[in-house]
């Protein structure tokens, strides 16, 4: 049997990444709950909204903590699988780790104590400024990150020196033609993951009858929060799929399944690609959509995959079909909480069980939409793993075998699947435990 070391070494990334990026868009919003939260405690001194928020920041606690211990795996693998792609890029990650390390893993972790264990120790004024860092700190973590990953996407602000990409104008860096619109999209997907995690845990106590009022306002919180996410993402997605047909062309074409460049270009709704035969089989196309949403002219061509060597194409397939997943889901995000939002105004939210029921079991999808994202995105980048520069067959460790790498892969997915286990195991405990009663009156 022959193994591919490059294969294997982005199958090993990829588990990893997608593992432990099922918790860093929980903590970004949670973040984003808990401030409304206690702010609404702040305001109404409603003591349901601080019971809500203490509940909700122990969940918390697990999700950073999963988070922090499976995203220490990444950085040991970009010394060890890819070495070649570290010397290259060093100059550019470490500026931008280093800057997440300083400005949000301590601001994050710093005020995660007070955050945590600060209930009756400060004030309640001091404890919503914890929470409000703690959060900041989530969300300036994903800033940093973001840009390094964007900066693979759309390089700027460097030069080569001696085979290595050297930064020449940090800002020019930090905002590289695609970081704020990724950087967005990444806070968006995080604030609907987090809406309907809540939402689900609320359902649940809904329907069985558990912590009524609590439930009903984790659930409205939420529901406001993954409203605007879902809402915002279509917006969002537009203004990135425009930025992408700027600066990665081809990606843009393997996402729509488009290999001729002759217009009106037509927009696939679904179908099945196929490179050999450069057609989209079994599909339904609007005609001239793609053309308007990229050009603003349903009759100016978009630029096709027939315009680069076959070498430089995707995979079109999976991007294709990943994409396509994610807009679905998205789509279906709205209709649910347009419906729910719709419910809530007429009074009768809390009385539709069959679509609490639907909230309870979706709650996988939102995650699902998450990884579909990423997946099109790094896949839709290939064969390059810096755009344009550094080909991802040229990235890899020269002294690293795919015997290792196998193995390594066997260990993580061991390690993984017990870690994620006792994941669920502790948040079932949790969950089955719930909130804590209402304080006595008169208490603190």
């Amino acid at each position: 049997m022959n193994l591919d070391v490059v294969e294997l070494a982005r199958i090993q990334f990829a588990l990893t990444i997608m593992f432990h990026y099922i918790f860093p868009p929980v903590s970004i919003g949670l973040g984003g709950l808990l401030v409304s939260l206690e702010w609404k405690y702040l305001r109404t001194r409603d003591r349901q909204y601080e019971v809500a928020a203490k509940f909700w920041t122990k969940i918390f606690a697990i999700i950073f903590a999963i988070g922090v211990a499976t995203g220490i795996t990444m950085e040991f693998q970009f010394g060890t699988n890819w070495a070649t792609y570290s010397r290259y890029v060093g100059d550019v990650f470490g500026s931008a780790l280093a800057a997440e390390g300083i400005f949000a893993f301590f601001l994050e972790s710093g005020f995660l104590a007070v955050l945590v264990f600060g209930w009756d120790k400060v004030s309640p004024r001091l404890h919503f400024f914890a929470t409000c860092m703690v959060a900041l700190g989530a969300i300036f973590s994903s800033v940093w990150i973001v840009v390094a990953n964007s900066w693979q996407q759309t390089p700027a602000g460097f030069h080569i020196v001696n085979g290595r990409a050297e930064i020449t104008d940090f800002w020019a860096m930090v905002f590289n033609p695609s970081s704020v619109h990724r950087l967005v999209h990444v806070w968006i997907g995080a604030y609907i993951v987090g809406g309907f995690f809540v939402m689900s845990i609320a359902a649940y106590y809904l329907l069985k009858n558990r912590h009524l009022e609590f439930a009903r306002k984790s659930f409205c919180a939420a529901l406001t929060i993954a409203t605007l996410g879902s809402l915002a993402a279509v917006v969002s997605g537009d203004l990135q799929g425009r930025n992408v047909a700027q600066t990665q062309p081809a990606k843009l074409a393997a996402m729509e399944g488009h290999f001729k460049t002759d217009g009106p270009t037509p927009l696939y709704l679904y179908g099945f690609p196929d490179e050999t035969t450069q057609e989209v089989k079994g599909g339904f196309a609007i005609p001239g959509l793609l053309s308007l949403m990229v050009h603003g002219d349903r009759h100016k061509p978009v630029t096709g995959l027939d315009q680069f060597p076959r070498e430089d194409w995707p995979p079109v397939a999976l991007t294709f079909h990943t994409f396509h997943w994610m807009v679905m889901l998205g789509i279906l995000f709205i209709g649910l909480t347009l419906l729910a939002n719709f419910y809530r105004w007429r009074g009768t939210l809390f009385e539709k069980r069959w679509l609490l029921w639907i909230f309870v079991w979706v709650v996988p999808l939102p995650f699902a939409a998450n990884q579909l994202g990423w997946i099109a995105a790094e896949v839709g980048r290939q064969p390059w793993v810096v755009y344009g520069l550094l080909r991802t067959s040229d990235a890899v460790s020269k002294s690293v075998s795919a015997g290792q790498v196998l193995g390594s892969i066997i260990m993580f997915s061991v390690i993984y699947a017990l870690l994620f286990a006792a994941f669920l195991y502790i948040l079932n405990s949790k969950i089955q435990h719930g909130p804590d009663e209402v304080p006595a009156a008169g208490g603190k």
